[in-house]
């Protein structure tokens, strides 16, 4: 006797693969982040992400022009600022890198969905994500009205969706406030609710200039042995005002985007994080791995497990794998 039953037999080819594939991987699932640097003429590659640069806005022109070309609707935008200080005010600047750049994205490309990071890690001088009582820690509320303010200011920048990743309770909920209050109330919010304390952030921090001067961010983002945790945040991110939830990393909480997915139904967001991408980008260029198979192979199991969006700095190569493998 042999098998009724040959799922091989679906596998033959890669038309009949292609026809009854379950997870479509699309080229407007993807977000491509960018660091936008203060002063004039910077294009400088980042080291541990190799094809990723700090850009003052003088030189995004050219690299917005290759995002839209490649169909990648949307960008995430870091700012790296000219001065920190205790408090991060250069986040709020109207005349910040991140404020400037969303002027000359929407310049350049007026369609190119441009989502902007609030946080204030990157514009303190200490490098947490608010200001700091006499004990060191970050002080919770005081952090609020700081990071309603930043968003704020990137809406009347022209930004249209902010993504506050400080990790604050309660900074949904003042956020929400301050962008009704300044006649945003348009702005959606795509909430980081469920932002791991990861290893897989080292590179970012050479990326942004963001890592902390003491300490570690362990006190406000979450321990990376909690599940449960996860929809306590999502729910209440949704209860204050959030339109997106966002799990950050993606590739090892991948049953977390799942869980999320499947409790809450909203636009889930999940980010392939620096860490991910440059083991990728290492292992390529020892030749121990193919590069487009492996991403393509993490980014289809990011979909899969749940997401609707992925952030991710393989964004415009994928785009490209994707189009060569629809002809």
């Amino acid at each position: 006797m042999f098998p009724q039953s040959r799922p091989r037999r679906l596998r033959r080819t890669e038309a009949i693969r292609r026809m009854v594939r379950e997870t479509q991987l699309q080229v407007a699932d993807l977000v491509f982040p960018m660091f936008v640097a203060s002063g004039m003429g910077v294009r400088k590659e980042i080291g541990s992400m190799p094809g990723n640069y700090q850009l003052s806005v003088d030189q995004l022109g050219p690299e917005i022009e290759r995002v839209v070309a490649s169909g990648v609707p949307a960008v995430l935008l870091f700012g790296l600022p000219e001065h920190k200080d205790e408090t991060g005010s250069e986040a709020c600047a109207a005349t910040g890198a991140v404020q400037r750049a969303i002027a000359e994205i929407k310049r350049v490309a007026p369609d190119l969905c441009v989502i902007t990071d609030v946080c204030l890690c990157e514009y303190t001088s200490h490098g947490h994500c608010g200001p700091l009582n006499e004990q060191g820690e970050v002080m919770n509320d005081a952090t609020l009205e700081l990071l309603a303010r930043a968003a704020v200011s990137h809406a009347q920048a022209g930004a249209d969706i902010v993504a506050p990743s400080d990790m604050m309770d309660g900074r949904v909920g003042a956020i929400r406030a301050a962008l009704d209050e300044a006649d945003l109330s348009h702005i959606p919010i795509m909430s980081y609710a469920v932002k791991y304390a990861s290893g897989f952030y080292g590179p970012f921090r050479e990326a942004a200039d963001s890592a902390p001067q003491f300490g570690d961010r362990r006190g406000y983002q979450m321990d990376p042995a909690n599940a449960r945790e996860a929809l306590r945040e999502a729910a209440l991110d949704l209860e204050e005002g959030a339109d997106f939830i966002m799990v950050k990393p993606a590739l090892s909480y991948l049953d977390i985007i799942r869980t999320v997915a499947d409790e809450f139904p909203v636009p889930i967001a999940a980010y392939n994080v620096s860490g991910e991408f440059a083991m990728v980008k290492a292992a390529a260029r020892q030749g121990w791995i193919d590069e487009r198979r492996v991403a393509m192979e993490i980014l289809t199991s990011i979909k899969r497990a749940g997401a609707d969006i992925i952030l991710t700095y393989h964004a415009l190569d994928a785009a490209a794998w994707l189009k060569e493998q629809s002809h």
